[in-house]
């Protein structure tokens, strides 16, 4: 695969062309089914989020077209590696779609790291683990994933979509999702994303994980 298409493909994902100050039609150019992991040491700090991201069937399609395979049709992590590699350095102008808050104040994110790709009935997923700059204790954590500007379309997996690994046992974790406003987003003009207003679309559809330690 060339360095060219390497590129298009991570700024396709993460929707450089609406970042650029294009107008944003309302609706999303690439889907992403999530799950994540909330990862606690010892002493009951979290340390950060493993994800695992997959993508549609058409993105995953055009993304795979030109990686070469030693068995055609089959694709080990090692060739998806400069894929995986290229999207996850896309990720941090974005803030990795991710919004964490400890006690009600934002927390940062380091580099990802333990990255790597699989592709499964024809679906690419990404797999990658999140740190923060801080391993942090709380009583009420949030996480909410999500692209601003709704270029990304970020939904829960309906099958466990978050867990906590290794915190501690009195911990909570509840799911909410985004009420299902395509109906609304499809009939917002383009003067409704005009002077950056579609920078912020987004947060509407945003995926909402909490944790409460008492």
């Amino acid at each position: 695969m060339t360095a060219t298409r390497l590129w298009l493909i991570s700024m396709l994902f993460a929707g450089a062309l609406l970042a650029g100050g294009s107008t944003a039609e309302a609706h999303p150019h690439v889907w992403v089914t999530s799950t994540s992991e909330l990862v606690y040491a010892p002493d009951g700090s979290l340390t950060g989020v493993r994800y695992a991201w997959t993508f549609d069937d058409m993105f995953s399609s055009y993304a795979l077209q030109g990686v070469e395979t030693r068995t055609k049709g089959v694709y080990t992590r090692e060739e998806l590696q400069p894929l995986a590699q290229t999207n996850v350095e896309a990720l941090k102008e974005f803030d990795y779609f991710s919004v964490a808050k400890a006690d009600g104040k934002k927390q940062q994110f380091q580099e990802p790291v333990d990255y790597f790709m699989d592709a499964k009935d024809g679906l690419l997923t990404l797999h990658f683990m999140l740190p923060l700059k801080t391993p942090v204790k709380s009583k009420e954590l949030s996480l909410d994933v999500y692209d601003p500007t709704f270029f990304v379309d970020f939904k829960l997996a309906d099958q466990e979509p978050a867990k906590l690994v290794g915190a501690p046992a009195a911990c909570q974790i509840k799911v909410q999702r985004p009420a299902d406003g395509t109906a609304t987003a499809q009939t917002l003009g383009e003067q409704n994303f005009g002077d950056g207003a579609n920078l912020t679309f987004g947060v509407m559809f945003a995926n909402k994980i909490t944790v409460n330690c008492p």
